[in-house]
């Protein structure tokens, strides 16, 4: 399994889910973010300053791309013929559908090629909320935390959350 965005505050999060359940994941970053992507379970990172996934000659049977900065045709290189491809979350810079092109791009392509192309919307399920409970108590996931505000510095928070330099979550507290 590939984790593009694996430093941030989803893909810390699937990157330890993943291990978790067994995958063996390799975590996409930059160099700065490496070693925090090691230490939250990866088998394997990819600086993306310094090399290219979809040119190593490795396929991966699931590309989880939650940095959302990639053509379609890109992160298919990277994929397996019959692998599947997650895009999470909404981005901006679509001509026509702005934060939700790519999404509706990869749903309209998949049913024509032989990798499974789509997206991700959450739904809180009791269920998955227990099983999160039952790996966050045995600590096979740890919350990472980039940096924390007061409520009175929500502007701040925002600029650091825009610049795309995040490591973890970053939380605001009253």
């Amino acid at each position: 399994m590939l984790i593009i965005g694996a430093a941030g505050g989803v893909g810390s999060f699937a990157v330890q889910i993943a291990k978790a359940f067994g995958a063996h994941v390799t975590g996409v970053c930059s160099t700065t973010k490496v070693e925090l992507v090691r230490s939250i379970g990866a088998d394997d990172v990819i600086d993306y300053t310094r090399d290219d996934f979809a040119e190593t000659g490795q396929r991966y049977d699931l590309i989880l791309d939650i940095a959302g900065n990639r053509s379609l045709s890109h992160l298919r290189r990277g994929l397996a013929p019959r692998g599947t491809l997650v895009i999470v979350g909404g981005e901006g810079g679509g001509r026509w559908f702005g934060g939700i092109d790519r999404q509706l791009r990869a749903q309209m392509l998949s049913p024509f090629v032989s990798q499974k192309l789509g997206t991700f919307i959450a739904k809180q399920k009791g269920d998955n909320l227990v099983v999160l409970k039952e790996l966050i108590e045995a600590g096979k996931v740890v919350p990472v935390i980039d940096t924390t505000y007061p409520l009175s510095e929500v502007p701040e928070a925002i600029r650091h959350l825009e610049e795309g330099h995040a490591r973890g979550k970053v939380i605001i507290t009253m």
